[in-house]
């Protein structure tokens, strides 16, 4: 089979709307797979898409991988709503901070409804904003001291006789 898409890493996979041929790419073992797996997001529908997305997360190649969870977090926003298998890749991953899936599980929480979402994640939603909100109470709390600590700095300095130069 002669396939008229370039593998090589052209830009041009990101116009990839052909689930057969990115079968077959994976078959032949072509390296750009993830880069694909975007492309399918994009032109496909989720159907379609989503089992060669998750085939992607589980490329040995980081990169690629990181493409492929790049493709999910795409699907969420363009369809509102993402497979059964998707999340289950997602969760798998995992929603930590240091996970590759961070950036796919974000786009999920932004674009798909929250009744929609699987428990697991209605549960890290949950959790991940209660963190945000004491961090940002740390950082409010750290910077009223910082500026109340120079404010007193000021002061004192204010009642020094200045030395000549």
């Amino acid at each position: 089979m002669v396939s008229g898409w370039n593998w090589d890493g052209d830009e041009s996979l990101l116009r990839f709307d052909d689930p057969v041929e990115w079968d077959a790419a994976y078959e032949r073992g072509e390296g750009p797979l993830g880069s694909a797996a975007i492309g399918l997001a994009f032109n496909c529908p989720l159907a379609e898409a989503s089992p060669r997305i998750v085939r992607a997360m589980q490329l040995p190649d980081v990169a690629q991988r990181g493409f492929a969870f790049t493709a999910a977090g795409i699907a969420a926003r363009l369809n509102g709503e993402l497979t059964p298998e998707l999340y289950a890749a997602l969760r798998a991953e995992g929603p930590g901070r240091m996970s590759i899936a961070v950036n796919a599980i974000d786009d999920t929480l932004d674009y798909v409804p929250f009744r929609q979402l699987p428990l697991w994640l209605k549960c890290w939603k949950v959790v991940s904003k209660v963190q945000d909100k004491l961090e940002t109470w740390r950082l409010e709390s750290s910077y009223a001291v910082s500026d109340a600590w120079q404010a007193l700095r000021r002061r004192s300095r204010a009642g020094r006789p200045r030395r000549p130069l």
